[in-house]
Order: C-alpha cells, then sequence, then structure tokens
C-alpha cells in the first residue's frame, strides 16, 4: 500500500505528536502495532493514552544527559517533582541513572562512540510507507550512528517468540529492527549506510557498559519481518479494516467485552 508523502513538516517540539504519528510510520509505532494494532490506533485517535511508565521518564532523562547540558538541565527543570523528592534528594532511579550517566562518561570509548549531532530527525520511505526517526547521535565524518540504551543486565537471556529462541535485550526489545529502520532512512537521506552502534548501560550498582555492533546479515531478517506485518498496519491506519486486538494490554482490557466463556486450560494461552 503506496502511501502520499506527507506535508507535515516534524520538529523537535512536534515529533511525538498525535498528529505527527499519523502522518509518518515509526518504529515505537510499528512495535505498538506489532503487540496490538487495535492499541496503536485507538492512541492515534487520541481515545487511548498510555500508562505513564518511570523508566520512560528515566530514560529520557539519560538521553537529555548526552544531548547537551541545557537539554539536560531543562529537563530537570520541566519534570522536577518527578525527579526531586518534597525534602530534598532525588528518587532511587534517577540516583541510579546518575549513575548509569557517570559510568559512560567516565569512559573514553563509550564518550567517542557518543561523538556526533544529537538527536537528528530524518524522514524517508520505506516498504511504501513514509517513516520518521530520530537518531540519538549521528557522526557524518565517520559514517556511523549510535543509540543509548539501559538495560538489566548485558548477558541475560529473554524468551523471544519472534525469534523461537531465546535472545539478548538487544533482539527481546527489537533494536535489531530500529537499527535496521534507521540505517535504512539515514541512507535514503545521504546516499550512504552507516554503521549502526549501540552504546548499552546497565541497571546495576556498579552499573556495566558496553559498546555493540551488528553484524549486517541480521538486518535482512528484520526487513522481512516489516515487509509481512507492515501492510495490516497500514491498512488499520487507512480504516479500511479494524486492527487486531490482543486482548491483552491496558487498552484491550479497558474496552474488552466478554461473549462468551472459556476453559481454565486456555487461561495460560
Amino acid at each position: 500500500m503506496q502511501q502520499p508523502t506527507p506535508t507535515f513538516q516534524l520538529t523537535k517540539d512536534n515529533y511525538h505528536s498525535r498528529e505527527a504519528n499519523q502522518h509518518y510510520m515509526s518504529v515505537s509505532q510499528f512495535k505498538q502495532a506489532m503487540t496490538c494494532e487495535a492499541a496503536m490506533i485507538a492512541e492515534l485517535k487520541g481515545e487511548f493514552t498510555r500508562p505513564h511508565s518511570t523508566a520512560l521518564s528515566v530514560g529520557s532523562y539519560l538521553h537529555a544527559a548526552f544531548e547537551s547540558d541545557e537539554a539536560f538541565a531543562q529537563y530537570a527543570e520541566e519534570n522536577h517533582d518527578s525527579i526531586f523528592k518534597a525534602r530534598g534528594g532525588k528518587y532511587a532511579d534517577y540516583e541510579k541513572a546518575d549513575e548509569m550517566i557517570e559510568t559512560i562518561k567516565n569512559d573514553r570509548f563509550c564518550m567517542f562512540a557518543l561523538e556526533g549531532e544529537k538527536e537528528v530527525i530524518m524522514t524517508g520511505e520505506l516498504f511504501g510507507a513514509q517513516w520518521k526517526i530520530k537518531v540519538d547521535n549521528i557522526n557524518h565524518q565517520r559514517g556511523f550512528f549510535t543509540d543509548l540504551k539501559s538495560t538489566q543486565e548485558l548477558a541475560k537471556r529473554y524468551w523471544s517468540e519472534k525469534y523461537s529462541n531465546y535472545v539478548s535485550f538487544v533482539q527481546a526489545y527489537d533494536y535489531v529492527l530500529q537499527m535496521y529502520v534507521y540505517r535504512e532512512i539515514i541512507y535514503r537521506n545521504t546516499g550512504r549506510y552507516y554503521n549502526p552502534y549501540i552504546v548499552a548501560v546497565t541497571k546495576e550498582s556498579p552499573p556495566d557498559k558496553a559498546v555493540l555492533h551488528f553484524d549486517s546479515e541480521r538486518f535482512s531478517f528484520e526487513s522481512e519481518y516489516i515487509q509481512l506485518l507492515l501492510p495490516s498496519m497500514l491498512e488499520a491506519k487507512a480504516g479500511t479494516k479494524n486492527g487486531h486486538r490482543c486482548e491483552k494490554c491496558a487498552y484491550c482490557r479497558a474496552t474488552k467485552q466478554l461473549e462468551s466463556s472459556f476453559e481454565i486450560e486456555y487461561l495460560l494461552d
């Protein structure tokens, strides 16, 4: 399904807006629709808002620290009550984030991997859809881009239905898919394939860290996977079909209407 080129102009202020998400596909929108198309459509229509996530807020705090001193100070000011206790000091999640920030800043190789232009917005066509990306860090001179990720432990294993295997956090949270899309959209804007990296830092005490690269052969699977699922998502966005419901997420639980009973055997499905 070919979509028309959007006329909506993206900026830092409107990048995450509902209107921007209506005009563009993004990795986060794709990942949400992988789980539940109905929730994705309801959010686009303004009928559903995902519950607040402390982990997401802490992630934004972590990213702001490496965007610029001004961005970090602005984030801390705008989210003061979430970060600071009424009697002084920071909440534990943000104290841990400060420790993670220092872990990265004290490592020369991590900081080398984060050298470049910050929070770069790009758009481009991929598989009949217009996509938007916001790159944490891109280095045009050296031809690489980097995303900052936090995780519980570097070596923790997760079961993945997608891969039918135990995988690392990188695959479990579809960061390979993200790097594939970013790499393709950057290519459409620059004419060059940039090398993707992840700077990973853990929530352990003390935090662990790693700079991760990708074998490009991994991207073939992600390409096929997106091409398999994207048409249904685009039809749901266009209103030509009802988005599938997962019956498990917050949106589905809130809107579920029972029509029959089921045997207890299926509780664990």
